[in-house]
Formats: C-alpha cells, structure tokens, sequence
C-alpha cells in the first residue's frame, strides 16, 4: 500500500513539475511530463491514454525519456 501511494505522489509531483516546466523555461516541460505520466499509467488508465500522443508530438523528449528509462532498467553485471 505504501508502495502504492508513493508511485502516485511522485507521479503526480512529476506532472506539476512538468506544468510548471512547461510555462516557465526552467525545466525540460514536456518531459517532465512524460515521466509523471509514466509513473501514474501503473495506477491509472487515463495516464497510459495520454502517453501515446505525447510522444508523437514530442519525440526528442520521448527518446531522452527512453535513454534514461533504459539506464535505470539494465541490470548491472558485478
């Protein structure tokens, strides 16, 4: 459950951050964005919707995204 509701909160911070990102130059916008809305499509449909067309419409930020995702994901070899 605690796992649960931290995974909605980030995404949910990710996502504001990313609105603000988008008004203000401060922040990369869009895909701040994209990873909010990555991490609320494991609790939300509505998210997973909303993804697809973003990533048509910005796909430099889609392919940072995924550079970063794939850095994160590879299992390290010891």
């Amino acid at each position: 459950m605690l796992k649960r509701v931290s995974l909605i909160v980030l995404g949910w911070m990710f996502l504001v951050l990313g609105a603000a990102g988008i008004v203000l130059p401060v922040l990369p916008g869009i895909l701040f964005v994209l990873m909010g809305l990555s991490i609320l499509s494991v609790e939300y449909e509505w998210a997973e919707r909303w993804i697809a067309p973003l990533r048509r419409r910005f796909p430099v930020a889609d392919r940072k995204l995924q550079g970063m995702l794939g850095k994160v994901a590879k299992p390290t070899s010891a």
